[in-house]
């Protein structure tokens, strides 16, 4: 009997990459077919033209339909940007028999009272993540399903965003005959992929650095307590490098990629490298300790910014772990070193694990995010997610009708 397969979509902005696999008997997520297309219309993780980002999206997931194929009528989709911001709530609800032990339906209505929080109009509950319980001033448990109490306290986690950036957001995914279902903040993905168990359990933070966007997520004794995203990321270091190096903006992003280092006092200081440039010779000759000390520059301002950010989370000694690094702006050489050193904790550089199929495809920190997306649709059942979005009534909903039934019936 064939396996039922699910698909995520992770919009980024320098690449869309759709995943789409299923689950093994052996609980095992094996990867069917990927699609990686390069990102248009989305800016830090927001959308500003809805064309172009629907053209991008559905680009993708043909690509990813044709390796796999099999057709995606719906996914989950991770999104992030500066819109995105989280704070703690608490849900709390009176146990109606106390001689009857405390069911899942009572931690259920638990998670509804913690979801009712004050925020502006502008802005909607995209997650509501469980950190520990209180049963009749009993602190830190961990699961309250089957004790015996009165009162049944919630202490969670909840991140919000912008309403319009998710209605636009949704808008291009349905336009692409895609189904949405269910939004998943980038962070919160990539930690699924990139960081292992033991890591969260005694305390960790994962830095996502993505094109346009810095993710992070800070995790105490396995919980998710503080989560953000910085306006910064691997474009900033190649806009660094067009303009110190005079060059153009494919020749910067090679030089990062191929020849960037983190640390420039690692770099031999007479070494140097050939690349394409402006001017009337096209070519130039530029020395790669210079190329390392621009990024070094970026880099730490980056990092100081993800230390003041992890400490409005958390208590640096609580992270014993460290930091997790992932992202495409974390393949520059020497990063974790630099990033120990900035933030005060170790380091490491995390990449998607435990994965069957076409892995290698995804064994890169750039795809932890759509990795961990796949991850966080598998329990779905154990944190509330934003619901699907149910079908608009009007054109709109006819559109999106109408181009799911063309991807089904006409051949790509």
């Amino acid at each position: 009997m064939a396996q039922p397969t699910f698909a995520a979509i992770d919009i980024g902005s320098t690449k869309i990459c759709t995943v789409v696999a299923e689950l093994t008997s052996a609980n095992e997520v094996r990867i069917l077919g990927v699609g990686v297309g390069p990102s248009q219309g989305i800016t830090r993780g927001m959308v500003d033209n809805i064309h172009a980002a629907m053209e991008a999206i559905s680009s993708s997931v043909q690509r990813a339909e044709r390796a796999a194929g099999v057709r995606i009528l719906s996914a989950h989709v991770g999104f992030t940007g500066p819109h995105v911001s989280s704070m703690s709530s608490r849900g709390i609800v009176a146990i109606s028999d106390p001689r009857q032990p405390i069911a899942e339906s009572d931690m259920d209505r638990a998670l509804e009272s913690a979801r009712i929080v004050n925020i502006p109009n502008n802005r909607e509950v995209v997650h509501v993540v469980p950190r520990y319980y209180v049963v009749d001033g009993q602190d830190h448990v961990t699961n309250a399903i089957g004790m015996f109490g009165s009162r049944l306290d919630m202490e969670t986690h909840v991140v919000t965003a912008g309403s319009s950036a998710v209605q636009n957001i949704l808008r291009c995914v349905e336009g692409a005959g895609v189904q949405v279902d269910s939004l998943i903040v980038g962070p919160l993905a990539a930690a699924e992929a990139a960081a292992e168990r033991e890591e969260l359990q005694h305390g960790a933070v994962l830095v996502d650095i993505g094109g346009g966007a810095t993710d992070i997520a800070v995790f105490v004794r396995g919980t998710l307590v503080h989560t953000a995203v910085l306006p910064v990321g691997g474009e900033q270091m190649t806009g660094d490098l067009v303009v110190a190096l005079r060059v153009p903006q494919p020749a910067a992003e090679q030089a990062k990629i191929a020849h960037g280092h983190a640390l420039a006092s690692l770099v031999d200081e007479g070494e140097t490298v050939e690349i394409d440039a402006f001017g009337a010779e096209g070519r130039k000759e530029i020395p790669k300790r210079f190329v390392a000390q621009v990024l070094q520059a970026r880099c730490e301002e980056l990092l100081e910014m993800v230390r003041a950010e992890v400490r409005r989370g958390a208590q640096t000694e609580l992270l014993a772990a460290g930091a997790v690094l992932t992202g495409g702006g974390a393949s520059v050489r020497g990063l974790d070193l630099l990033a120990e050193e900035v933030l005060e904790l170790p380091a490491r550089i995390g990449r998607p694990r435990h994965l069957a199929g076409l892995s290698d495809l995804l064994n890169d920190p750039a795809y932890s995010t759509s990795v961990g997306l796949l991850r966080w649709a598998l329990r779905e059942q154990e944190i509330m997610l934003r619901p699907a979005p149910r079908a608009r009534r009007g054109v709109g909903a006819l559109f999106r009708k109408v181009a799911q039934l063309m991807r089904v019936v006409l051949p790509q």
